[in-house]
């Protein structure tokens, strides 16, 4: 009989067809949907990397770990519950970011460092998210409705521009931002502070940034 508290690897995949991430050179991290997880029972210990840089996010504390159902990983803030990395993530440049995400509420974080402090993406309204690199701040409402079942993905560009695209439309503010994006978490900020509440399915993250790439990110979010 198995202990209740056994790991189980959960190693099936959705085939989307066509183009991968794992096709480009600058992948940095691919938190796939319904690969990599490692199960404590219902709740997720490990999340690991599809990428080749073993970025793989981890919580080894039981009622910190995410509930995990058909490839969606729900994140319960009231129990500060998310996954963190060992192996820092550093986005020096260009970067493209993509999530397949439903947040619950707000002021939380999706993604940021916590053991860095101001470096965090996080929701900050329902209409609203809020980037914190190097202690510099932006942030960028949407054009119109809310943050719900969405397919988001950030990009910066080489003069440091970012654009948000909210299911495959870029949103009129660009704001600028310089500085290393560090992160090592999903789901909270330094030390412990605003966890997420919501559901996630995938994340990916390059450290460049192109019209190919995001439209690529944008088609296989939208199929997930």
């Amino acid at each position: 009989m198995l202990a209740l508290k056994q790991a189980l690897s959960l190693v099936s995949m959705k085939t989307l067809g066509g183009w991968s991430p794992s096709d480009e050179t600058s992948l940095v991290a691919w938190y796939k949907n319904q690969a990599g997880i490692t199960l404590n029972g219902a709740d997720v210990s490990e999340w690991s990397d599809s990428s080749s840089n073993s970025h793989d996010m981890v919580q080894a504390t039981a009622s910190e770990q995410p509930l995990y159902s058909a490839g969606e990983l729900t994140f319960d803030a009231d129990d500060t519950q998310n996954l963190q990395t060992q192996s820092q993530i550093s986005l020096t440049g260009e970067f493209t970011i993509g999530m397949r995400i439903r947040p619950s509420s707000f002021n939380n974080v999706i993604l940021a460092d916590n053991t860095t402090s101001n470096e965090f993406f996080k929701f900050t309204a329902s209409n609203n998210i809020r980037i914190k690199i190097d202690g510099s701040t932006v942030n960028i409402d949407l054009d119109s409705g809310t943050f719900g079942n969405d397919y988001l993905v950030i990009t910066r560009n080489a003069s440091n521009v970012i654009n948000l695209y909210h299911n495959g439309t870029v949103q009129a503010v660009t704001p600028t931002l310089v500085g290393t994006s560090d992160i090592d978490a999903i789901g909270v900020r330094a030390t412990d502070v605003n966890p997420y509440a919501g559901s996630v399915w995938e994340i990916q993250i390059y450290k460049t940034t192109s019209t190919a790439l995001t439209a690529n990110v944008n088609n296989r979010l939208s199929n997930i």
